[in-house]
């Protein structure tokens, strides 16, 4: 569908520049969010093109054109079915130079048509970055700038600017990346580059001169659509800005060029997933259908996850996160805390473990540690109750690691292949002391589980569920996460050990994590209910905030530990 020219208007009208190759996975979030852009659409013109694919992004993108395309001032459809490959590429990531020039044909062909419509502005975006923020029309079109990106959140260090570029065209680091990545500076910026979405103004001085191909005469950098854009806007005298003072999206970070499609919709539900947890989440478009998901236990008898009911959005995250990765969890009624009185506790058969004192603060345990406790021994006595030979439990405030479900899969798989004898197995934990945690021969992913903090994601078998239910732990009780340490007799303590016998749990970890906890000690949403909470025989009622604990911080060793982009300190090609 060709379109006339705009209509008057004192509203800049926007051309939306959709270029799709192999988008299935993204495609629906990508397209959810251009519909919520807090911008009229009959000031907006969409020119959508697609090619080279062996998934169902034509029919998809059909499908969402043929419900919103209406809607728009003007449509352009450039679908191409064949050819699904480039002759000369190694598969569907890598980039070949005819690959980079047909694209930049495309976006060149995208920015003739804005200027022949008569458009202000057009905006490129790349269809696995989602703008969750309605408001970035708006928001970038006030700057004022002639090029300007919204900085956008990946699951590393990676973004869509560069701070610097070297003379013969190639990334240059600096001093500034970091700090504007990571928000400790706020504003917009000029940068030597943006690229993945971005806003170009039609009107600015200079912006006639911009285009994506052919290259300037004088190009001598290298064969790429986002350094051609670059050397265009430096050779115009073209600012290019990156503005961060707001949250605008996500950006997924590109798989490697010997990768495949899998992996990449793999790193787009990590995406997703940590869109869940830092947020605004992503919402998928209403007109397209996307791809069935079929939930499963994934080789465990059940998949417990324990959740407070009056922290509901903890719940629903949880649940929608294990739903993206195709798990079946089931919600277990945490118990309260709060809703305890030092009399329900001890009808309980609940009494403290003499001596106990929190090993940073000195404080005794806390009606929420109690609620916690409970709520894990509930689930050991299901699993022996039912026989469950292996379960999975989860509390509710984990930030799954990237491809957490295929890499416990692998995991599993490899321990049964080695018949490795196993009562619990961290996927989550804070380690005291990893550099002392001697390696499973065979086993490359685990570890002998040391000393150990949190209880936030494990796997449990049958025969671990009973030694932990034979040692009577309601009887002398402390934290379940300084008690668990005590059965594998790993605890530093020996005044609490002596309390239990036999310490014979058979406990291992994953290494690297599988799992963190979504928020530390410190961080702006962080929030505890064992941490936050009264002593165990305190019924008065008072909520005490016990946060000056070194179990709730970040812990310096998580690079040791192989946790993702949120604990690792930054390398040196992690925004490349």
């Amino acid at each position: 569908l060709e379109a006339a020219g705009v209509a008057e208007s004192p509203l800049p009208a926007v051309v939306l520049a959709i270029l799709a190759r192999n988008a299935e996975h993204s495609l629906p979030h990508y397209l959810g969010a251009l519909e919520r852009l807090d911008y009229p659409r009959a000031r907006m013109a969409l020119w959508c093109a697609t090619d080279h694919n062996v998934d169902n992004t034509t029919e998809m993108l059909q499908e969402w054109l043929a419900a919103v395309g209406d809607d728009y001032a003007a449509v352009v459809w450039r679908p191409e079915g064949e050819p699904r490959f480039y002759p000369d590429e190694e598969g569907p990531k890598h980039w070949t130079k005819e690959r980079h020039q047909f694209l930049m044909e495309l976006k060149q062909e995208a920015l003739t048509f804005a200027r022949d419509w008569g458009a202000d502005y057009i905006l490129f975006a790349d269809t696995d970055n989602i703008l969750t923020n309605n408001q970035t029309l708006r928001l970038l079109m006030g700057q004022g700038l002639p090029v300007v990106a919204p900085m956008l959140d990946s699951q590393t260090y990676y973004s869509n600017f560069w701070c610097g570029i070297t003379p013969q065209g190639y990334y240059r680091r600096t001093a500034e990346y970091f700090p504007t990545k990571n928000r400790q500076r706020r504003g917009c910026f000029r940068v030597p580059m943006v690229h993945s979405t971005f806003l170009v103004s039609l009107r600015a001085e200079g912006a006639d001169q911009l285009a994506f191909y052919p290259p300037h005469p004088n190009y001598t950098w290298p064969f790429d659509d986002i350094i051609v854009f670059a050397y265009a806007c430096q050779a115009a005298g073209v600012a290019v800005h990156v503005c961060n003072e707001h949250r605008y999206g996500y950006i997924n970070v590109p798989v490697k060029s010997h990768q495949g499609l899998e992996d990449e919709r793999v790193n787009f539900i990590h995406l997703i997933l940590e869109a869940l947890v830092d947020g605004p989440p992503m919402q998928a478009s209403a007109h397209v259908t996307r791809p069935s998901k079929r939930p499963s236990k994934i080789g465990f008898d059940e998949v417990f996850v324990i959740s407070l009911a009056r922290r509901p959005d903890r719940r629903e995250r949880m649940l929608a996160s294990l739903w993206e990765m195709e798990i079946s969890g089931r919600v277990v009624d945490a118990v309260d805390g709060r809703m305890l009185n030092s009399s329900a506790i001890r009808s309980l058969g609940v009494d403290l473990l003499p001596g106990y004192q929190d090993p940073y603060s000195g404080r005794t345990l806390t009606k929420g540690e109690v609620g916690c406790f409970l709520s894990h021994y509930s689930i050991w006595e299901e699993v022996v109750a039912r026989g469950l030979s292996q379960v999975l439990v989860f509390e509710d405030d984990v930030r799954f690691e990237s491809n957490f479900r295929g890499r416990l899969e692998r995991l599993m798989e490899d321990v049964e292949a080695e018949k490795l004898p196993w009562d619990l197995i961290y996927l989550g934990r804070k380690q005291v002391n990893p550099e002392k945690e001697a390696a499973v021969e065979g086993l490359p992913g685990l570890v002998v589980a040391g000393y150990s903090y949190w209880t936030l994601a494990y796997a449990l078998s049958l025969a671990g569920a009973r030694k932990l239910l034979a040692s009577q732990p309601l009887r002398r009780m402390l934290p379940v996460d300084e008690f668990l340490p005590i059965m594998f007799d790993q605890h530093p303590n020996e005044q609490y050990k002596a309390h239990f016998w036999p310490r014979d749990l058979v406990a291992f970890s994953a290494r690297p994590l599988l799992a963190a906890p979504t928020h530390y000690a410190g961080d702006a949403e962080w929030l505890s209910d064992t941490e936050t909470s009264s002593p165990w025989d305190d019924d008065s009622g008072r909520l005490i905030s016990w946060s000056g604990s070194q179990k709730t911080l970040r812990s310096p060793r998580l690079d040791m530990a192989g946790s993702s982009g949120h604990s690792l300190q930054p390398q040196p090609r992690d925004e490349l």
